[in-house]
């Protein structure tokens, strides 16, 4: 069995998420094996500055490489689906950066040929992977606070008012909730007993056609509802709560979140704590290598499933549609 630091990475995309991955890699004493780039000269200039032994001028040249056993995907969303594909048909592991698909048919493909080839996909989604919400799951299930309840979430984020920006561009499946909302209910469902089967959603679209805010209510048959507010043009807390019988959770800047406060009904409060923030990456790194060397499934894709299947629905309901869908 290969030594975690044997584990060649490849890197799909030479940008400033690569560049912070690749930071995680070396500090958790992984390979930074090799860099993939349309341009080869901001591939060498990548290699060079971030201590990576390989530079390629092209995505398919780099997966020709067999040394690379991992794929970091790292490109704008609407592509991952192309790329995916491209590095599972190289037979390479996989992990990629949120949204993982435009949509569930794209993941669906990308994971029946996972499996099929007995390689693993992940979506580097980084609340799947902090350990404060391991214990919070945890502390959720044990009942301390009652039954669960109700799982409000907050994320404004505002953009420039550009039409011509990625953020806004239909044709790079553009909007907040596959930019945010993919957070958002990221933190939702690994709270809610089941997958939510009632789904009531508005929504306010720019102009290009994309959503730039909406309001979505969840709930499942475990009568767990769940209130999701989303905007591009205004800022709003990155704050979840999970309310119970007992006390709710506050959970602020909750996409890499290291420590919550618990408030009892008679007002008392605790704080719990877990992980570091600023090891984010390290987490997403160190769980995906174990799977690889270990030949375990991904433990978070059902959760991935679930939350590209909500934000499809969504949109159903929008009659906001990409390219090609």
């Amino acid at each position: 069995m290969k030594n975690l630091k044997n584990v060649n990475w490849g890197i799909l995309g030479p940008g400033a998420i690569a560049e912070k991955f690749v930071q995680a890699l070396h500090e958790v004493n992984g390979s930074a094996y090799a860099v993939g780039s349309r341009s080869f000269e901001k591939a060498k200039r990548f290699a060079k500055e971030h201590g990576v032994d390989q530079a390629y001028g092209s995505y398919e040249e780099m997966l020709k490489d067999e040394a690379i056993d991992a794929v970091y995907i790292s490109t704008p969303h609407s592509n991952h689906y192309e790329y995916m594909m491209k590095t599972l048909h190289a037979g390479k592991h996989i992990l990629c950066e949120k949204a993982i698909t435009v949509n569930g048919t794209q993941l669906k493909e990308v994971l029946a040929l996972a499996e099929e080839k007995n390689l693993i996909v992940s979506e580097a989604m980084t609340i799947f992977h902090m350990p404060l919400y391991k214990k919070l799951r945890g502390i959720v299930q044990t009942g301390k606070l009652g039954p669960l309840k109700m799982v409000q979430v907050t994320f404004g984020s505002c953009k420039e008012n550009d039409p011509s920006n990625r953020f806004f561009n239909k044709e790079l499946a553009g909007g907040a909730l596959l930019d945010i909302g993919t957070y958002a209910l990221s933190f939702v469902r690994p709270f809610l007993t089941s997958q939510p089967n009632e789904v009531l959603t508005t929504v306010k679209t720019y102009d290009t056609g994309v959503d730039e805010q909406s309001g979505i209510i969840l709930k499942n048959d475990h009568e767990e509802m769940a209130v999701v507010s989303l905007t591009f043009r205004a800022k709003m807390p990155k704050r979840g709560i999970v309310a119970c019988e007992k006390g709710f959770i506050t959970v602020e800047d909750f996409p890499r979140a290291d420590k919550a406060t618990m408030t009892y009904v008679d007002g008392t409060t605790e704080e719990v704590q877990a992980g570091e923030s600023g090891k984010a990456l390290h987490y997403e790194i160190e769980n995906m290598q174990e799977a690889i060397l270990n030949g375990t499934p991904d433990a978070t894709q059902t959760l991935t499933r679930d939350v590209m299947e909500l934000m499809d629905e969504v949109r159903g309901q929008w009659g906001v549609r990409y390219e090609g869908e």
